[in-house]
């Protein structure tokens, strides 16, 4: 990836994080919708495009993203335990897992599009 866009996608990421955290504990009633989306989707879409995002930035090996994302996903919800407007479930870091996983595929595939386009 050219060196112009790395500053870019690591500032997207950080505030995408931001803002995800911020989501995750507002008040459920003020929290913000995405149409007629579950929230396990949202979970799913979320974690995905951060763990893509995260991989993208820093130069992690995939195990190291998923932990990193992984743990993110259960500060989420250890953080909701203790948030009286929010509740904590543990399918949600399911919806996590699988995201990260589609992430990390992403993320394989746009590496090996990069190596195939280097080498032409």
């Amino acid at each position: 990836m050219p060196s112009q866009y790395s500053k870019t996608i690591r500032i997207t990421f950080w505030l995408m994080l931001t803002a995800s955290y911020i989501a995750a504990i507002l008040p459920q009633d003020v929290a913000p919708t995405m149409g007629d989306l579950s929230d396990k989707t949202l979970h799913f879409l979320a974690f995905g495009l951060l763990t893509l995002l995260l991989m993208l930035s820093y130069r992690l090996k995939w195990w190291q993203g998923a932990l990193y994302m992984l743990t993110y996903g259960v500060f989420i919800e250890l953080t909701q335990a203790f948030t009286p407007t929010r509740c904590s479930e543990g399918l949600d870091v399911v919806a996590d897992g699988i995201g990260i996983a589609i992430g990390l595929v992403l993320y394989a595939g746009y590496k090996k599009l990069e190596a195939i386009c280097a080498d032409s």
